[in-house]
């Protein structure tokens, strides 16, 4: 087959890896891809939001699959897009995207099914949002952008200040752009937080191992939200009571909502939860991949991705078998200095040694510019590792990780610790 994937980070460099290892891709391109994409795919300079590129390139060259990773593209209905064209497209259509392209949809979708989740209100007022916040009286709470905002959307706020200068930010100066022109405010959940991504064909639903992502930007989980500063797979909080509650009470009650609601979910479905002592419940929805639990989590799949994705395409995911190592995964994100602020990119990467084969460098914001590896990005690379456990595979990565530098690269010295 030829395959063509869109998207350009550490999460598109490891489903690309994993296409590429499989013997029923051909040839393999991605759009717009990055520096690390292009040793395994062909790259093609087209965006993630250009369709009629998209959907021109892969008919003029033959594409069997377009496999569309970002969200963006999803919520935007790119699948929509090429499958009216006749181009057979890898993702959740539209209507079902929406559960991440809009937090107040998931959450009346959750409501309306009662899957469990964080009391919450919603507003489209500035006005009436800050009277709301006015009357709270228990903090911290959350405060989050009703559209797609990168993973930056969502602000904990532990005081009445927080919470007025996170709505002023969001509603009034627009620093998420239309994406907070809606906000949900809700209650602050406390206890483990775990994601889940699963294969689903609309009907059968395969979970893959659980992960941790780590959204603060520093250490200790200080400071903002960002895309994501690294993960590890299991999640230490995810008994296996939790599991089957988990798939109980919010997987399998997702995937019958959707598909009685007319918007039949086929692709990659992430549930982000927090194990509470009151129970599971589900913190967000994404519609694809995440980053960077993608990159823990695919260095374990040991069942063939093309062959996963075929049979989501043809709604028999029930007959195929799913495998997993039973091992552990870390990786941590090396990000540009001010990241999530506003970066600076351009700076040359250099790799002062040799990495080890135990370790994978998935590429997440890079570029080549005059025959050189540069920063093209505020998240730049990812350092990957799998062992028996968690602390190995941690202790595989921080060995490695100083042998690759640029000019104010950092990472979170933490992640997996806790």
């Amino acid at each position: 087959m030829k395959v063509l994937v869109i998207g350009s980070g550490g999460r598109e460099h490891a489903i690309c890896k994993k296409l590429a290892e499989s013997k029923l891709v051909k040839e393999l391109y991605c759009a717009p891809g990055n520096a690390g994409i292009k040793e395994c795919a062909i790259l093609v300079p087209i965006g993630v939001m250009e369709f009629e590129k998209i959907a021109s390139f892969s008919k003029d060259n033959d594409i069997n699959l377009v496999f569309v990773a970002p969200d963006n593209p999803l919520a935007d209905g790119l699948v929509n897009f090429l499958e009216e064209k006749g181009i057979n497209a890898f993702g959740p259509r539209k209507e079902a995207a929406i559960i991440e392209g809009s937090k107040a949809f998931s959450k009346a979708f959750m409501k309306r099914h009662n899957i469990p989740t964080a009391l919450y209100e919603e507003f489209d007022s500035y006005e009436n949002a800050k009277k709301y916040i006015l009357k709270i009286n228990k903090y911290p709470i959350v405060i989050k952008a009703d559209g797609l905002a990168y993973g930056k959307g969502v602000i904990i706020c532990e005081t009445e200040k927080d919470a007025i200068n996170a709505l002023q930010e969001m509603m009034n100066s627009k620093v998420f752009g239309d994406a907070g022109s809606k906000v949900i405010i809700e209650e602050f959940l406390e206890g483990k937080e775990v994601t889940v991504l699963a294969f689903t064909d609309g009907k059968t639903v395969i979970p893959m191992p659980s992960s941790q992502d780590h959204k603060k930007a520093f250490d200790g989980d200080k400071g903002l939200n960002t895309g994501g500063m690294g993960a590890f797979s299991p999640a230490t909080g995810y008994t296996s009571a939790a599991e089957k509650e988990t798939i109980e009470r919010i997987i399998n009650p997702t995937i019958k909502g959707l598909f009685e609601e007319g918007r039949m979910f086929k692709g990659v479905i992430y549930f982000g939860l927090m194990v509470t002592k009151d129970g599971v419940k589900v913190i967000e929805y994404n519609a694809r991949f995440g980053d960077p639990e993608t990159e823990a989590i695919l260095p374990l799949l040991k069942t063939d991705l093309m062959e996963i994705v075929l049979a989501i395409q043809k709604g028999e995911l029930d007959k195929i078998k799913v495998e997993f190592e039973d091992k552990a995964s870390l990786c941590v994100i090396i990000a540009s200095g001010t990241y999530p602020g506003k970066v600076v990119t351009g700076y040359p990467i250099n790799i002062t040694a040799k990495l080890s084969d135990d370790v994978i460098l998935y590429h997440c914001g890079t570029a080549i510019k005059d025959g050189v590896l540069v920063s093209n990005g505020g998240r730049v690379l990812c350092l990957s590792a799998k062992a028996d456990t968690i602390e190995e595979a941690r202790e595989i990565v921080y060995k490695e990780i100083d042998k690759v530098k640029f000019e104010g690269s950092r990472y979170r010295t933490d992640i997996g610790v806790k």
